[in-house]
């Protein structure tokens, strides 16, 4: 008597006690005036006005095909442990925490489902049935013996989950993520737009164009910026490029168009490429200075110092202890003591003071020229470098960021990829951290990938629309990636 009293008092407590057998994993039907509820290896046949037939125990009664979860807990239906749940969310995230009564010996899961959705709980979770599920979800709980079995629908959209257990206290979580259907749109004949999410593990959104083949260009001028989309009015796709400098436009990077060097490297990884023959690395680039009688020397370029060193980007150049020609239109303009202020459209060459490379005047002829070795048709500086052949390479140090910061913020990426199959890849992701898009891109398949200039810069055109969302005017850039039909 003390149990029904017990399991009465608690079924009057809860008020929501009472669930269709069908929660239970049970069929009800009537038979003979009697209550029949079957199945999971179960049998409870209640008659009403006289009380429980099988089993014959004293336990609270049902209501038709509603049923007393106390009635199975006390028949030990279940075979888990109980759990308690707590919720919460943020943007596209709903979590639900399980309180275990001892640490969880699974295994971390996940998957993903278009427009619905199972997850299995190794628990009976009976605070599932009152979750406060998000906005255009429908969710439906079963209560099993060796486990909660959720089913979730959400027509036309994208659900992810995520499972995983912590420590201290003992608790298992799951992350469901409610998404936007992936989106694909064919361009042309082996061309395509998509919208698709890479997990890191979170969700990860990119717009990116995907060719198979093609033609692939670097377009734009040095000094003048522009809409990526007005530097290519009639291309297919079109990615912002590199760096420049802000003030005066300059390019800060390699730059070669048909061969001809336009702006030299800057110590950071490169888009290399012929045809639609891809590389990434950092440039191996010969440099030479030709003097007023035609002498010549090498030189380094920008970071690659040496004793006598190209400098190509505006800005404070040289050392302590050093000379420099400032050169504009292939003539000396001054000689200056260093560190010197380089001026946009000019360039500078630094050398121990008092000993340049052969004797120099103002008005002097100077000269640079460079060349990639191996030479490449066209090539467009980045950085940093994301993926290399499928593995993670994300490290800034390697490269010439003398500023972290800009790495490290939160803000729209672009890149260039490709898959080992040699599809490639333009794209801008959602607001990120290099890092993390390097994670998602390899979860995505990519086999290499560079970034390109970032933040406010970062712009995926199709058609002459914008497709990578952008908080503001979209920024003219100096230079882009143009794709071409094949």
């Amino acid at each position: 008597m003390r149990l029904f009293a017990l399991l009465l008092f608690l079924s009057l407590a809860l008020g929501q006690a009472l669930l269709p057998a069908r929660t239970f994993g049970l069929e009800f039907r009537e038979e003979g005036g009697a209550w029949v509820y079957e199945g999971e290896g179960v049998r409870l046949v209640y008659a009403p006005g006289v009380g429980w037939a099988e089993p014959p125990l004293e336990l609270p009664p049902p209501e038709g095909e509603r049923l007393p979860l106390e009635v199975l807990k006390a028949l030990g239906y279940f075979q888990v442990p109980e759990a308690g749940a707590r919720y919460g969310g943020q943007g596209r995230l709903f979590r639900l925490v399980l309180d275990l009564p001892a640490p969880h010996l699974g295994s971390p899961k996940e998957g993903v489902g278009r427009g619905s959705l199972e997850v299995g709980l190794p628990y009976l979770v009976p605070g599932l049935l009152s979750a406060p599920w998000p906005q255009g979800l429908a969710a439906e709980v079963r209560l099993l013996p060796r486990g909660t079995r959720l089913t979730l629908k959400a027509p036309g959209s994208l659900l992810r989950y995520r499972l995983f257990p912590l420590e201290n206290p003992p608790r298992l979580v799951l992350d469901l993520y409610l998404l936007l259907p992936e989106v694909e749109e064919a361009l042309a004949p082996g061309v395509r737009y998509r919208e698709v999410y890479a997990f890191t593990p979170e969700p990860l959104k990119l717009y990116l164009v995907e060719a198979e083949r093609g033609r692939l260009l670097p377009v734009g001028t040095p000094l003048k910026r522009a809409l990526p989309k007005d530097l290519a009015p009639d291309a297919l796709a079109v990615l912002n490029g590199g760096y420049f400098d802000p003030k005066t436009g300059a390019p800060i990077g390699l730059w070669v168009q048909d061969g001809v060097t336009v702006s030299y490297p800057f110590g950071r990884v490169a888009l290399m490429w012929d045809g639609f023959q891809f590389f990434l690395g950092l440039p191996r680039f010969e440099a030479v200075v030709a003097g007023p009688k035609g002498e010549r020397v090498r030189v380094g370029v920008n970071a690659s110092r040496a004793r006598y060193t190209a400098h190509t980007v505006p800005g404070v150049v040289g050392r302590e202890g050093e000379e420099g020609a400032v050169v504009v239109a292939d003539r000396v303009q001054a000689l200056l003591p260093a560190p010197l202020d380089l001026p946009a459209g000019a360039w500078a060459l630094t050398f121990p003071r008092g000993l340049p490379p052969f004797p120099l005047k103002v008005g002097d002829r100077l000269s640079l020229y460079g060349r990639l070795d191996p030479p490449f048709r066209y090539a467009l500086e980045g950085g940093p470098l994301l993926v290399q052949e499928g593995r993670y390479a994300f490290d800034p140090a390697r490269e010439n960021f003398k500023d972290p910061r800009p790495l490290q913020a939160v803000a729209p990426q672009a890149a260039v990829a490709w898959t080992r199959e040699g599809r490639l890849w333009l794209l801008v992701s959602e607001p990120t951290t290099p890092g993390v898009l390097a994670r998602g891109l390899l979860a995505l398949g990519a086999w290499n990938a560079l970034r390109m200039d970032g933040g406010g810069s970062a712009q995926l055109w199709v058609r002459g629309r914008l497709r990578s969302p952008y908080q503001g005017s979209p920024r003219p850039v100096v230079s882009a990636l143009a794709l071409y039909a094949p």
